[in-house]
This record gives C-alpha cells, sequence and structure tokens, in this order.
C-alpha cells in the first residue's frame, strides 16, 4: 500500500480557503497520474470528497489504454471511508467514469447509506466506526492487490498509525501556507517512527517545481 499526497514547505495539505489548493505542479500531477495507474484502487475519506470534489480517474488516455492492454478496467477501483454515508450522489466521484465505487460506512449508517447512494456506489458496513483492518481484508478479497491513499489529514494519519501503509510518496511544494486554521499533513498520534526508529527514505527527487520524497515503512515496500 502507498500514501501518496502533497504538502506545502510547513506541512500543510491545503490553506483555509473555501476553494481548493493545488500544491502539486503539473510534472507532479502527471507523476501521480502514473502512481494511480500502478494500483488496483484509489481510497479517500469523506472529507476529501466533500472539499475536492475529486473524480479519482486517471487524467491519461494512453495509461488507461495501456491497463485495458494488461488485461485491467481503465480506472482502479474507487474507493470512499465515510463514517455517516452521507454523501452527495451527484458528486463526481459518482458522476463520472465507470471504475467501481465502493463506500465503506459504520454499522449502524448502512441502511441509509444505501438508499443515499443506491445505483452509484456499493456500500459495504466496516464496523463502528469503520475498521481499517476491516476495509483492507475486503479490498484484498475483492482483488485489490495494490491500494494507494490520498487523503485527507484524518485518513492518512489513520493509516500511518496503524502501521498499514508500505510507502509513502511526499511531495514538498515550494510554498509555504502559514495558517495554523488549515489542514495539516498529519494529526496526533503515536506513529511506528520516531528517532529511534526513523522510516527509511528510499528516494528523493525533483518533479517540475516540487521535491518527491518516497519513505518504506514496512517489509512489504516494492520500488516500482
Amino acid at each position: 500500500m502507498v500514501l501518496s499526497c502533497a504538502v506545502s514547505l510547513d506541512g500543510y495539505l491545503d490553506d483555509a480557503s473555501d476553494s481548493r489548493l493545488v500544491l502539486s505542479g503539473a510534472a507532479d500531477l502527471d507523476r501521480v497520474d502514473e502512481l494511480r495507474a500502478s494500483c488496483d484502487a484509489i481510497l479517500v475519506g469523506a472529507g476529501t470528497i466533500r472539499a475536492d470534489n475529486p473524480r479519482l480517474l486517471l487524467h491519461s488516455q494512453a495509461r488507461r489504454e495501456a491497463r485495458v492492454a494488461r488485461g485491467l478496467p481503465p480506472d482502479p477501483v474507487r474507493v470512499v471511508i465515510s463514517g455517516s454515508g452521507a454523501l452527495d450522489p451527484g458528486c463526481r466521484l459518482f458522476a463520472h467514469g465507470e471504475s467501481e465505487r465502493l463506500v465503506y460506512v459504520s454499522d449502524r449508517a448502512l441502511a441509509e447509506a444505501k438508499t443515499r447512494l443506491d445505483g452509484v456506489a456499493k456500500v459495504v458496513a466496516a464496523g463502528s466506526p469503520p475498521d481499517l483492518e476491516f476495509v483492507l481484508a475486503d479490498l484484498s478479497d475483492r482483488g485489490v492487490g495494490r491500494l494507494m491513499v490520498e487523503g485527507g489529514s484524518s485518513v492518512l494519519t489513520q493509516f500511518l498509525v496503524d502501521g498499514f501503509a508500505d510507502e509513502l510518496q511526499l511531495a514538498v511544494a515550494p510554498i509555504f501556507v502559514g495558517d495554523s486554521r488549515a489542514p495539516k499533513f498529519v494529526g496526533h498520534g503515536e506513529f511506528p517512527w520516531h528517532a529511534d526508529r526513523p522510516a527509511r527514505l528510499v528516494g528523493v527527487r525533483q518533479v517540475g517545481q516540487d521535491a518527491v520524497l518516497s519513505y518504506a515503512l514496512s517489509e512489504g515496500f516494492r520500488a516500482i
């Protein structure tokens, strides 16, 4: 599993305005598209859907065609974790693309979420609150071998604290946000990597205006 996100020099994922701050330059956005194409599924939290309204589809038609040539769907499966399941069925994730959409919700929200998202997504009860271990096991049963987690902050924090990630690809944009109201890369937590057990840096490269840092976080790390 690979975690992927872009941050400012002071560690923010976005600013505090109502409009989305795009941190990555064009070259890094293309790198992320290539990474998406290598994965079986892309996962985000409900907050990312509400804040950014993403489609979570590949931008490159050539990469879609290459996936099809390998016997894969054109786009990865799109996965959302939402405790309440209170997502807009008209959002771009549900309105665009043909790839499978899975929404994991808390047990108590299952019936309402199924009604709300009927016809646009498969809704799965994953515990109260949704349990990441269950989500990962269920995705594996559905044939997802390589998962990409794109955010937001609470989802990234949970995956890191629970030690489920194999790799982190962190793009650092050459700007400061400078607003403590803005969302940080991660929140509070007891992370497996600390002064006595640092994460292993396996790559540093310049991609356009951005610096991309790659870290191996588990024995399951494999470079692609």
